[in-house]
């Protein structure tokens, strides 16, 4: 499995238990507040337990960025200098 393939299912795991889903629902470009309901609590929810796990600091400003999976994958990797 890739770096990035590793990093998109961890982003997954991570965006399926905030959501209160099942990590194989959760679509790679599924818009998380069209599709799943998502509300501004949960992005800042989900930002949080990002930034704890992968100790990056992600600025509120990009959460309007974060609207689906591989959105969410592309802000962390730019933060976290992920070269996958």
């Amino acid at each position: 499995m890739s770096d990035r393939d590793q990093h998109m299912e961890q982003l997954r795991e991570i965006v399926a238990e905030v959501l209160e889903m099942e990590p194989e629902e959760v679509a790679d470009t599924a818009d998380f507040v069209e599709e799943y309901e998502a509300d501004s609590l949960r992005a800042i929810e989900i930002l949080a337990r990002i930034e704890k796990t992968y100790k990056v600091e992600i600025p509120q400003a990009e959460l309007n960025e974060m609207r689906s999976l591989k959105a969410v994958h592309e802000v962390v990797a730019r933060y976290a200098g992920w070269q996958d």
